[in-house]
């Protein structure tokens, strides 16, 4: 409500329109568009005002997500290859691209490759390249991605997925060594930068015999980590306005929509953010869109900090629920408080350690009935 509050308020001509075009309750094609730039302008403005920050082609707001970018960047400046892991959907794609954003090849070109989307017969020929006649229907020769990356980043996504065969090879080329390709009779050495993704763990796919370790050691020069979007909750506003303004930057987010979106697990991760909210504002039948319109009820359970409902034969009894939930409390309040003495009782500043929005901050401090001052920092006898 923050973000669009500011967008709204706006006094021009447009902005007046649209909150006229609001109040009668008109369709929606009847409302003139923003004027694209100003629009666009203001919607900066208001996630800058919002503590959202655009790093790297990425939308954060949580001291999470800024510090790995602070890595990233530092990373970049070297040439060292780069493993990112992470769940699917969680933006290893936006990390490997501001690594060679923030580097100094970032003037050179930018090649990716999913490999797991490829059969293998053909994963090699698409990275290493053919000559004419190398195979039926080559009827001219073509680079690989190595050749096509010469100079700047080549990114390896689904690396996990390769077969032993290519491991070998790819790793030949990793330790410098030219290679041929496919009905080739001459050399190619290429200077690409690498960086690889996956969503598996392949330290256990190496203890299983399925991802060869040296490769794997070669890979994993520099690892980043990125954290799913439930372990870093205050990015989940900046995002949803993000792209709920894709759609329809006339369209709003409810407090209770805000909240069901913070308080879902999010096993998709960003992916499933933007499907939720595509959805949401395309189906839309009012200018807000409320909890009841993000159609999160019947997903998977909700999640939070990582932490999931165990699996196994045992069950909570009815009467140990209360317990539980007391003593679930208790954790929270007291991590809640140990924020608040260490940021000298800075709502915005805590709810950064704690990794949820202020929003949500607020929310919880009301419940505990905490009261906080730059000075003192109390709960309030029931």
């Amino acid at each position: 409500m923050a973000v669009m509050a500011k967008i709204h308020t706006v006094g021009n001509t447009n902005a007046n329109r649209f909150n006229l075009h609001r109040l009668v309750d008109r369709q929606r094609h009847e409302d003139p568009p923003l004027d694209a730039p100003y629009q666009e302008d203001q919607l900066k403005l208001a996630q800058a005002q919002d503590g959202a920050s655009s790093i790297g082609g990425a939308i954060v707001r949580s001291e999470r997500m800024k510090a790995l970018f602070r890595l990233v960047e530092k990373i970049a400046r070297t040439n060292a290859t780069v493993l990112i892991g992470g769940e699917s959907g969680s933006g290893k794609e936006v990390i490997a691209r501001a690594l060679h954003s923030f580097s100094l090849r970032c003037e050179r070109p930018w090649v990716d490759i999913n490999c797991g989307a490829l059969p293998d017969h053909l994963v090699e020929s698409e990275l290493f390249g053919y000559e004419k006649g190398a195979f039926s229907g080559a009827a001219a020769s073509k680079p690989g991605m190595f050749e096509l990356a010469h100079g700047g980043t080549l990114f390896l996504d689904e690396i996990g997925e390769l077969d032993a065969k290519m491991q070998v090879k790819l790793l030949r080329v990793l330790d410098g060594v030219p290679y041929y390709r496919l009905g080739g009779t001459r050399k190619v050495a290429v200077d690409a930068r690498i960086v690889a993704a996956t969503n598996k763990d392949l330290e256990k796919a190496v203890e299983a015999g399925t991802f060869r370790g040296d490769l794997f050691h070669r890979l994993n020069q520099v690892s980043i980590e990125v954290p799913a979007l439930r372990a870093r909750v205050a990015d989940i506003g900046p995002l949803a306005y993000h792209f709920l303004h894709e759609v329809d930057s006339r369209l709003d987010l409810g407090e209770d929509a805000l909240a069901a979106l913070e308080e879902y697990g999010w096993p998709g991760n960003i992916r499933e953010l933007r499907n939720v909210i595509t959805r949401a504002a395309v189906l839309a039948e009012s200018w807000e869109i409320r909890a009841a319109d993000l159609n999160l009820k019947h997903r998977a359970p909700e999640a939070v900090a990582g932490i999931t409902a165990a699996s196994g034969p045992e069950t909570l009894s009815p009467s140990a629920a209360p317990e539980l939930k007391r003593q679930l409390g208790g954790v929270e309040q007291q991590a809640i408080m140990e924020a608040l003495e260490k940021s000298g009782g800075r709502q915005d500043i805590a709810a950064g350690l704690l990794g949820i929005s202020r929003r949500t901050l607020l929310r919880r401090l009301k419940q505990y009935r905490v009261r906080t001052d730059p000075a003192v920092t109390c709960i309030l006898p029931a």
